[in-house]
């Protein structure tokens, strides 16, 4: 094994560390809320706390299973826009909210399991991309959800 592979190696470890800091992070901006808390709107748009875990969970679905893994989002019972996937059912808590992230989240490190990060994947709508590209995207989606949701668990926390 040369250098350069021990490189990429280091490099995955790495990016998977990240990314599961901000999976950690984001669940943890509905600690110790109430549910009306965790459904509250403070903006003009649908976003709230809670919706918030509901599109990133939404998000990594896409970028994994569908993108990485090629199952379409029809197959995957998936809404088909962003938009969609942060609207909150009346059925929708806490706990099923983090329960079906946790669920995304497995299932992404399965589909991820073993591939190179410079692994061709065919299932994104606009062409192939590498692993490495899309693990770059998932982490640029989640920081900046996670920084979305610090700011509303503050407003709310305020109150």
């Amino acid at each position: 094994m040369g250098s350069f592979d021990v490189l990429l190696d280091d490099e995955r470890t790495q990016l998977d560390a990240f990314i599961e800091d901000y999976r950690t992070a984001i669940e943890a901006t509905l600690d110790g809320l109430t549910e009306e808390q965790a459904r509250r709107r403070l903006v003009p748009s649908a976003t709230t706390l809670l919706g918030l875990l509901k599109h990133v969970t939404w998000m990594q679905r896409v970028w994994f299973e569908e993108c990485v893994g090629g199952t379409s989002r029809r197959e995957l019972g998936l809404v088909q826009s962003p938009d969609e996937s942060f609207r909150l059912a009346p059925d929708d808590t806490i706990a099923s909210i983090a329960a079906a992230h946790q669920d995304a989240c497995a299932t992404a490190r399965k589909v991820v399991e073993g591939l190179p990060l410079d692994t061709v994947v065919t299932g994104h709508r606009g062409g192939p991309r590498t692993l490495s590209w899309v693990y770059l995207q998932v982490l640029r989606e989640l920081a900046q959800h996670c920084g979305h949701a610090d700011i509303l668990r503050e407003q709310i926390l305020a109150e």
